[in-house]
């Protein structure tokens, strides 16, 4: 029994009408009680029926303990025959019903499940769970179908975050926000605005073209939605008919249709979409419900039970419907008793246009169609007086079947759910209304077979409609812009260094290059995924082998153009020409993040030698300049050059100082002590505001190396200085590219005695 059910066992609703009535035994009831809560319902139902028997009175509190006692224990028939005793007393309540109609459900849903296994011998393919349509729907969900409105896509529109909404739900969504990431306004006030929305070019021509019909229809059911709120009703209806004239197998635009009918009273064409829903997804609670508010409404109350059980039994934690099953039955039971006059008041029915039902032959059905245990109903005189009342013309209504077969409570339905055909012709309903036409969905006898999912048929597939309009490849990371064009993410960002405006309707994207939230577009992701896997694979192929191309560190070194770098040196650059924009992107997607520094020269635009710079923080200004933050890392001399897409490449080899040993390396140390001795008094020696500079700048004179060799490029101390002196860039080019540390240091102390001779006394 499922957690619903099982939860009242922990409590009662129903209160003895006399707890102090002669012949009841406190503690046997507590026993009763405590056994319930424990769940043995067949313990507590026969100690109830001990107690009814020891009365001179029914009471009726203690007949309802009995019957939810039973209808618990699954004995739903005996459980009928206690409730009618309560009755007879008194018009049963509808909130004293609860526990009748949670069981109800609960076996209708059991047996559903029993029934679908048998069907399927475990066929994956035909199985589906009982309980699928109960999920929520957006896991349910295709790719083409809107996330806000569960329909297809219209209009749609993308916003930066990437996710893909219909424009006019997001222009109707209060939140302003993405419902699938939470995206906030404050992160992207523009596409937020109404004016700011603008429609996907790309998604919106693919959905025209794989789904023309059903596109067209959810036009004319938007346009239907627009007059229904303008309380144009006739216009509205006719919109809504155009639209199941094109798609007739739309469930949540029938929906949509019936509730129209049922305000515009038409309720026999309303049954007939909610029949025709409930065919086309015979698990779906909504349909049921759909259904049943439609027969309620035309007064067919018992109909609208069964419809009701059904939803319950899709969807058992659905509280207005079991309210109103409740209501149901509750009237039901009273009208039993009309005609003997031992009903008492009871409020009509609200949806109804009587007031009273007939005796239910509903109530016959669930009688003789339910297991009976003769042995352990333990029949008591009550039960026999209140079985006779029920008359019904020259039947019972609630008549004994001793020999009936249990067949459970799906014998109320036509068929099992999943078990339905429309082998036999429509009941026929109530005409339609003049301004109604006869629709496919509600005039034909079979239905077609849905998979989950809409299908786009092969012959519409064509990997040009997903190209890039500026690289002409199959998009690789589409992005789409604000404006509502997609372009590979490489592709838009190399056209913002040059123009913050889109390639193609020359918008200004200024504050979408401000933000840069290039965010892949998931569709659109999904869409290559789905039908041009292999053509994607080929392309993210391309992709990878032009990363591991720029990669290479030395044959094909990106070179920056500027100024003199040197290893172990901090070098700050501001840039914001395109093709260095380019390149320092390259360098951070490669995950190099290195790029070479040379001067320029005039002959062969960049000199022989240069600095490998490694870059430590970028920062973005809104205009798509950027400050990088790098420091010299290594030299390099210069094998050939070259270009790529507007900048300076080379080929290179590292450059490494020679070491020496013996004497050479004692008269090296010597050396190398007496040069630092000498740049550090010349530093010492400047004035407080030059050396201010220098320090905020380049920083501290590094401290002596205790072996001058360890580093390929020698001592850091001797770069800083070569940085901070007064030099040409030729000369500190010509002492870059030394490969000795004694001819490096021999030329930094000529530079020392030249600068300490030429400075002012």
């Amino acid at each position: 029994m499922d957690a619903g059910i099982q939860n009242h066992a922990e409590h009662y609703v129903h209160d003895l009408s006399n707890p102090t009535a002669p012949g009841l035994c406190a503690e046997m009831l507590g026993v009763a009680d405590e056994a319930c809560r424990a769940g043995d319902f067949e313990l507590a139902a026969e100690i109830y029926t001990s107690q009814l028997a020891e009365l001179e009175h029914t009471d009726r509190g203690l007949c309802l303990r009995k019957a939810d006692a039973l209808a618990r224990g699954g004995r739903i028939a005996d459980a009928l025959d206690s409730y009618c005793i309560a009755a007879n007393l008194q018009a049963l309540r509808p909130d004293e019903l609860q526990i009748l109609v949670e069981v109800i459900a609960h076996t209708i849903r059991t047996k559903e499940q029993s029934d679908r296994k048998t069907i399927n011998l475990g066929s994956t393919s035909e199985s589906r769970c009982f309980e699928s349509d109960e999920l929520d729907d957006e896991q349910n969900l295709d790719l083409f179908s809107c996330r806000l409105c569960k329909c297809l896509l219209t209009e749609p529109t993308s916003l930066v975050c990437g996710h893909t909404f219909c424009k006019r739900c997001l222009e109707d969504d209060l939140t302003k926000e993405c419902r699938s990431c939470r995206l906030k306004p404050n992160k992207s006030p523009r596409q937020f605005t109404v004016d700011g929305l603008r429609v996907n070019v790309i998604v919106s021509g693919l959905i025209e073209k794989w789904f023309n019909s059903e596109s067209k229809a959810r036009r004319y059911w938007l346009e239907g939605e627009g007059l229904w709120k303008k309380q144009d009703v006739p216009n509205a209806i006719l919109k809504f008919n155009t639209a199941i004239e094109l798609e007739p197998y739309i469930c949540r635009l029938l929906t949509r249709r019936a509730e129209l009918l049922m305000e515009m009273k038409n309720f026999g064409q309303a049954i007939k979409d909610g029949d025709t829903m409930c065919r086309l997804r015979p698990q779906w609670p909504k349909a049921h419900y759909i259904k049943a508010t439609a027969f309620r409404s035309a007064g067919r109350n018992e109909e609208a039970l069964q419809e009701y059980f059904y939803c319950l039994a899709l969807k058992s934690d659905w509280i207005a419907v079991k309210l109103e099953a409740q209501k149901i039955l509750s009237h039901m039971f009273s009208s039993v008793f009309a005609n003997d006059g031992l009903a008492t008041s009871m409020q009509p029915l609200p949806a109804g246009p009587s007031s009273r039902v007939k005796p239910s032959s509903l109530l016959s059905s669930l009688h003789s169609s339910l297991p009976r245990d003769g042995a352990k109903a333990g029949c008591s005189k009550e039960s026999t007086l209140s079985c006779s009342k029920f008359k019904d013309g020259n039947s019972s209504v609630l008549q004994r079947s001793e020999n009936a077969n249990s067949v459970g409570f799906c014998s109320l339905f036509v068929q099992p759910v999943l078990k339905r055909k429309w082998t036999e012709d429509a009941k026929a309903f109530e005409p339609p209304s003049k301004q109604l036409k006869e629709d496919k969905a509600s005039s034909c006898k079979t239905l077609p077979t849905f998979s989950w999912g809409r299908q786009v048929q092969s012959q519409l597939l064509d990997s040009a409609d997903f190209e890039c309009s500026l690289c002409m490849r199959l998009f690789y990371e589409p992005v789409t812009t604000p404006c509502g064009h997609t372009f590979c993410l490489k592709c838009l960002e190399r056209c913002l260094d040059h123009n913050p405006n889109c390639p193609l309707c020359k918008e200004n994207l200024s504050e979408y290059l401000a933000t840069r939230a290039y965010n892949k577009t998931l569709l659109i992701e999904k869409l290559l995924q789905r039908f041009f896997c292999d053509e994607l694979a080929e392309r993210r192929k391309v992709h990878e082998e032009e990363m591991k191309e720029l990669s290479n560190l030395n044959q094909e070194v990106p070179i920056f153009v500027c100024t003199m770098a040197f290893p172990t040196i901090p070098c700050p650059l501001h840039v914001f020409e395109p093709r260095y924009r380019l390149m320092i992107r390259r360098s951070m997607e490669t995950g190099t993040k290195q790029f070479g520094m040379c001067i320029a020269d005039e002959l062969k635009g960049f000199a022989d030698h240069g600095c490998m710079l490694e870059v430590r923080d970028v920062k973005f200004f809104p205009d798509g300049r950027s400050v990088v933050d790098t420091i010299g890392i290594a030299r390099f001399r210069v094998l050939s050059h070259g270009q790529r897409d507007g900048y300076h490449t080379a080929k290179i080899e590292y450059l490494e100082d020679k070491k020496v040993e013996g004497e050479e390396l004692m008269e090296l140390l010597k050396l190398h002590d007496s040069v630092y001795d000498q740049a550090l008094g010349w530093f010492t020696s400047l004035k407080d505001d030059m050396k201010n500079q220098i320090i905020s700048h380049f920083g501290q004179l590094p401290v002596k190396d205790s072996d001058p060799q360890d580093n390929p490029s020698g001592p850091a101390w001797c770069w800083w200085l070569l940085a901070v002196l007064p030099l040409e860039n030729k000369a500190q080019l010509t002492i870059l590219a030394m490969n000795a540390l004694k001819d490096r240091l021999i030329a930094i102390r000529r530079v020392l005695i030249f600068v300490t001779r030429k400075r002012p006394r």
